[in-house]
């Protein structure tokens, strides 16, 4: 791996969407040396069947920040609220803004055929963040820059026409890493409404990596016109 640093930037609408679908990737490279960030547009506190909204955020904020400090990424939240995110300019120019902080090589989000109203509108959000963020002629408090890769996160609510093309190999380490990381949200275990998340995606792994010739993987969309087939971020 070369000397130089990358930084991740994993934009999900909800705390658990992006630590899920792409946190083995991210504990990949945080464990070779590269940086991550994980930007949740909402806690997700509005998902749980015997906790109030503000109870849930508490705690979700509290499993997202454990999260990250397993897998060894930095976390942020946006003041929205879960169910209730909105696709307009402000929220397109606060996530530029972050994305011009922290200066990412690489952003991940929601690919947009999605079940989920929160996660379509953070598709289309980031859309646009990543435009405004690169474009010098717009004025903001940081300079432009530039976050050279997008990729959509293989998510089992964001199924439509969902083709992944990169596949990337998912070494034991992060793998087990990622897997503990994943424990820290009573969802994933199963402690809402009853859907094996984690099992769903340790699984997910071995589909993803066997057609790639992989024991284990994550795989991603590409936006219309990129590279077709890649099997890792960097080089």
């Amino acid at each position: 791996m070369a000397d130089t640093k990358h930084h991740i930037l994993a934009i999900g609408g909800h705390a658990g969407d992006m630590d899920l679908t792409a946190g083995a990737v991210i504990a990949k490279y945080t464990q070779a040396g590269h940086k991550a960030t994980f930007l949740h547009l909402t806690p997700g506190e509005k998902g749980h069947p015997r906790l109030s909204p503000d109870e849930y955020a508490k705690q979700k904020i509290e499993e997202a920040n454990k999260f990250a400090d397993i897998v060894g990424a930095d976390v942020r939240f946006l003041a929205y609220k879960d169910a209730e995110l909105p696709v307009n300019d402000e929220v397109k120019y606060e996530v530029a803004d972050v994305i011009r902080e922290v200066k990412p090589d690489i952003i991940i989000t929601h690919w947009k055929g999605s079940i989920h109203k929160d996660h379509e509108n953070t598709h289309w959000i980031v859309q646009d963040a990543h435009f405004y963020a690169g474009l010098p002629t717009i004025e903001r408090a940081l300079p432009a820059h530039y976050a050279r890769q997008l990729f959509y996160a293989d998510n089992w609510e964001d199924p439509y026409d969902f083709n992944p093309e990169i596949f990337v190999d998912i070494p034991e380490d992060a793998y087990e890493t990622w897997v503990k990381a994943m424990n820290a949200y009573a969802y994933a275990r199963g402690e809402t409404y009853g859907f094996p998340f984690i099992e769903y995606y340790k699984a997910l792994t071995i589909v993803r990596g066997a057609p790639a010739g992989f024991k284990r993987a994550q795989a991603f969309a590409v936006p219309r016109g990129a590279l077709s087939k890649r099997v890792q971020f960097f080089s």
